[in-house]
């Protein structure tokens, strides 16, 4: 049996997997909720739960299916009509779900996210815990991003990196990701010649294949979050397989459909994965050579006296980027101090700034525990 076709019984047969669907595969457009596609893809999730599987399902479509009771048709830019809109429609979403979940004898549960709870430790373990207790108890899990409540600054942006990071949160053996493609393609799926890409074993493979599209005029999320969804799981060891909604029974019986994905590396902490693969930074930090050694080598704190210049506008607690002499970005981590403090304290040793300022003073810029290295 080939890797390929070992790595493809392993998602099948994955005693714990999250299945990801997306709005184009649950909706219509201008009509909401579509109830023959919502209890098709229930049938088989239900299917492999009743198996003696645990599912998590990551199901985006709430701002979707509230569009048409306020009168829309697409998916608004404004993030408090798409507020309102979830609002609306989580509830109706939720309903479709319980009612098809319910025909086969099974409970949902509904967990709603925000990157908050997958970043501040506290809010973690508790997200970890419910979820856990849900499956334990033989519920089916439905995660969504909180989008009544969530703000830009702290938004997953996709259900796809929100998928990858529940898997990693649930510890999950698997992650299939439904959209309304069949798989990847090294280009357009609507070219002539496009061709489906099978298995991906690392990023060598992606180097050849054209990532396009913003999704359907209802979603978000395009080829390109899917596939950056992917290298998330993957990263973390969580195999991965990419196909359409209308495939879902063959992808959870080990059937040739879809792009599969490999695991390319092992578990790592959540608010790290989170970090470096799901954070836009809004400031950069440019050190010296002492401190990037520091900082990359030796795994350290990165001090203010390593720290030469300062660029952005940001708030204790924000990403930043952590970037060599040369401006080459060497690490990603959450900043302890907002920008306008940092400019009085660049050069100068954390005892010094203590004595002068206070003991508050004697902390780190950015502390190793919340740094992940983006160079190898």
């Amino acid at each position: 049996m080939s890797s390929e076709q070992d790595l493809r019984r392993r998602i099948a047969q994955a005693p714990r997997v999250v299945v990801k669907v997306g709005s184009s595969s649950l909706t219509l457009p201008g009509k909401g909720v579509d109830g023959a596609r919502v209890d098709a893809l229930v049938e088989q999730v239900a299917g492999r739960r009743l198996a003696g599987h645990q599912v998590v399902l990551v199901s985006s479509g709430a701002i979707a299916s509230g569009l048409p009771s306020l009168g829309l048709t697409r998916r608004p830019r404004d993030l408090a009509t798409q507020q309102a809109a979830a609002s609306v429609g989580q509830g109706m979403l939720l309903a479709h779900y319980s009612g098809a979940f319910g025909r086969h004898g099974l409970t949902v549960g509904q967990v709603l996210v925000t990157a908050d709870d997958v970043i501040r430790r506290s809010h973690y373990r508790n997200a970890q815990r419910t979820l856990f207790r849900l499956l334990d108890l033989g519920v089916v899990p439905i995660v969504n991003e909180n989008d009544t409540v969530a703000t830009d600054e702290i938004r997953f942006g996709d259900n796809d990196r929100l998928a990858a990071l529940v898997a990693h949160v649930v510890q999950a053996d698997a992650l299939v990701l439904l959209s309304d493609v069949d798989g990847l393609y090294d280009g357009p799926p609507s070219r002539a010649g496009a061709r489906l890409v099978r298995e991906v074993t690392g990023p060598a493979d992606l180097d050849a294949v054209s990532i396009g599209g913003v999704g359907s005029g209802v979603g978000l999320g395009g080829m390109a979050t899917k596939v950056e969804a992917a290298s998330i799981a993957t990263s973390a060891g969580i195999p991965v397989l990419l196909t359409s909604a209308e495939q879902v029974r063959e992808a959870l019986t080990a059937a040739d459909v879809g792009t599969v994905f490999h695991p390319t590396g092992r578990r790592t902490s959540t608010r790290l994965l989170w970090l470096e693969h799901a954070t836009t930074p809004v400031g950069r930090l440019r050190l010296d050579a002492g401190a990037v050694r520091a900082v990359v080598d030796l795994r350290k704190s990165l001090l203010p006296a390593g720290i030469t210049s300062i660029e952005g506008s940001f708030s204790a607690g924000d990403p930043v980027e952590l970037l060599d002499e040369n401006g080459t970005t060497i690490a990603r981590g959450l900043v302890n101090f907002d920008a306008q403090e940092l400019p009085g304290l660049l050069g100068r040793s954390t005892r010094d700034l203590a004595r002068e300022l206070g003991p508050e003073y004697e902390r780190e810029v950015v502390h190793r525990d919340d740094l992940v290295i983006m160079t190898t």
